[in-house]
């Protein structure tokens, strides 16, 4: 992995992680489903007109489109719109780290699904990720934590695991921006369906929201995900998950500096295991592929 892979890296697991902050924002405002929908349809248009600037053609391989209809509903409309309606109820630091055992499931699914060996490193990886996700669960259910908010973060990372695991036939034959545009308005279109029959258009304007809303749909929404195609496409899937290890930190973070979400011991020793059992597993997958 070389310098440059690294730096896409960190700056991938910073833009993701912040997500998290501004989508609890955002929906202390507005219905959850309408304003993700709006945010992929903005986002999705952009990516197109930067694809078409770019020089990039807008006609995708079948295979592309097949992975991208799949990253689109399972990351987008599932995953990310899972989450927003979540986090009417919880803090964006829990769901962050909710969020971020996505490789440890990753892991699993191959284990049990795709019958992989896992490595002893795997194993340790898969047990300490469960520990710390139990002790930062525990502690935030004990101090008053929604059980149906962690619940419904816990499917849609299941969703986000099955995402990723598309995305490199998704970037796999360029037109990297073409693809990000697509999904992007396949999860609109997802999710506009869904708040039409489950919410009601209501907002309550403020510079908070304009602001949240903003930097979702271009930092989160165009820069993030174009980043992490590019990071597929440069190192592979299993490495780029690599950085996931991060997420926690990193939402944590930002979550305490711009919400002033409280952070306790427990959830730092907590962060710290999950984060080790993250980059365990991926070390052990990056050994496998090897």
């Amino acid at each position: 992995m070389d310098i440059r892979a690294i730096a896409m890296g960190l700056a991938f697991a910073f833009m993701w992680s912040s997500a998290f902050t501004s989508a609890r924002i955002i929906v202390a405002h507005a219905p959850p489903m309408y304003s993700l929908s709006l945010r992929f349809l903005l986002s999705g248009l952009i990516a197109l007109a930067l694809a078409r600037a770019m020089g990039q053609s807008w006609r995708l391989n079948r295979a592309q489109w097949k992975a991208t209809v799949i990253f689109g509903i399972c990351q987008n409309a599932l995953y990310l719109g899972l989450f927003f309606i979540a986090m009417q109820w919880i803090e964006a630091g829990l769901a962050s780290i909710i969020a971020s055992t996505m490789p440890l499931m990753v892991g699993l699914f191959g284990w049990i699904v795709l019958g992989e060996r896992l490595r002893p490193l795997a194993v340790s990886g898969l047990v300490l990720g469960v520990l710390g996700a139990a002790l930062i669960m525990g502690t935030r259910i004990s101090g008053g934590a929604d059980l149906t908010g962690i619940l419904i973060c816990i499917i849609g990372t299941a969703a986000l695991a099955v995402a990723t695991l598309s995305a490199r036939g998704a970037s796999g034959g360029g037109n990297v921006m073409s693809v990000v545009g697509y999904q992007m308005l396949i999860g609109a279109a997802a999710l506009a369906i869904a708040a039409s029959v489950f919410e009601t258009w209501h907002v309550t304007w403020s510079p908070s929201l304009i602001a949240a809303f903003s930097y979702t749909v271009l930092v989160p929404g165009v820069a993030a995900t174009w980043l992490w195609f590019l990071l597929v496409n440069r190192i592979g899937a299993v490495k780029a998950a690599t950085f996931h290890f991060l997420n926690p930190f990193f939402g944590v973070l930002v979550a305490a500096l711009i919400l002033g979400e409280a952070i306790g011991p427990l959830d730092l020793v907590g962060v710290a295991i999950v984060a080790a059992g993250i980059l365990a597993v991926q070390l052990s997958r990056q050994k496998t592929v090897g």
